[in-house]
């Protein structure tokens, strides 16, 4: 008998311990709070980041830096508030191309040493602000393709016994902008020459006008405004660089960069370019 009850005993105690497994199993998979049993749903994957031109697009216009102080580019009047010149119309015209009207824009003031602090702060979409193309500010920015050519040349007083570069000695004072790439080209043009840099354009020609230097130093494109305004001084001798502008955006921005470059390509195409280049340089160059 007593066998008999220990082997009743155990096959009961098995019996009940396999219940409480299968309970435990269940568990696994139990509702929470009474909420009905559901498989685990698949990991998603992130959304992917906007971009800038997704940013573009939804706010429906583009925030462009440009020049307030270089005639010819992007200037200023006084007067009426306009900012006008070669780098403003390629930034509408460009607006157009994406957003489909040249009025979908604002401008923001930029200067050669603000511009790209700017870009990377996203406080500007681009920069159209006559910003010579280098591989130090490659590792900065995106350049779009070579919008214009340009080349660093000198303004001096008519009359000045400046003629061009090779008459620039070493002590002569050269004036020119901070943040541009003047200082380093005549630097290199000659070495040890006496540079003083002013904050911008409007600057530094006033200063020439004042006697404060014997020349001033940029792309001669720039420089042209400048005898422009005022008849007394002259762009003299060949430009001694290559000064190819690009349109900046910010690093991988590879959407902008190419909706960029598209629209450059369509101004080009459909003589947009030769219009706006006709319109405030001059004879388009041969293609």
């Amino acid at each position: 008998m007593k066998v008999k009850k220990l082997l009743t005993l155990s096959l009961s105690v098995v019996a009940l311990s396999a219940v409480l497994l299968s309970a435990c199993s269940s568990d696994k998979s139990a509702p929470v709070n009474g909420g009905s049993a559901t498989a685990a749903p698949p990991d998603k994957k992130p959304a992917a980041a906007a971009t800038i031109l997704d940013e573009i697009k939804s706010r429906g216009k583009m925030v462009v830096g440009v020049k307030y102080d270089t005639k010819l580019f992007g200037l200023k009047d006084p007067a009426s508030g306009k900012v006008e010149g070669f780098d403003v119309d390629i930034a509408k015209a460009l607006a157009k191309q994406i957003l489909g009207d040249e009025n979908k824009i604002e401008l923001m003031e930029v200067t050669s040493k603000t511009r790209i602090p700017m870009l990377n702060n996203k406080e500007i979409d681009m920069i159209v602000a006559t910003m010579t193309i280098t591989e130090e500010r490659r590792q900065q920015v995106e350049f779009s393709e070579v919008y214009f050519k340009a080349g660093q040349s000198l303004l001096v007083k008519k009359g000045s016994p400046i003629k061009g570069i090779e008459d620039v000695k070493k002590g002569t004072k050269v004036l020119a902008v901070k943040g541009s790439t003047s200082v380093d080209n005549v630097k290199k043009a000659v070495p040890d020459v006496n540079v003083l840099e002013f904050d911008n354009y409007q600057d530094a020609f006033s200063a020439l006008k004042a006697g404060q230097g014997d020349t001033l130093t940029t792309d001669n494109a720039i420089l042209y405004g400048m005898a422009a305004q005022d008849s007394n001084y002259e762009v003299v001798g060949q430009p001694f660089t290559d000064e190819p502008y690009g349109i900046a955006i910010k690093k991988e921005e590879k959407a902008l960069l190419n909706a960029v470059n598209e629209g450059l390509k369509t101004l080009h195409s459909n003589g947009e370019y030769d219009k706006i280049y006709g319109k405030w340089i001059g004879t388009p160059p041969s293609k």
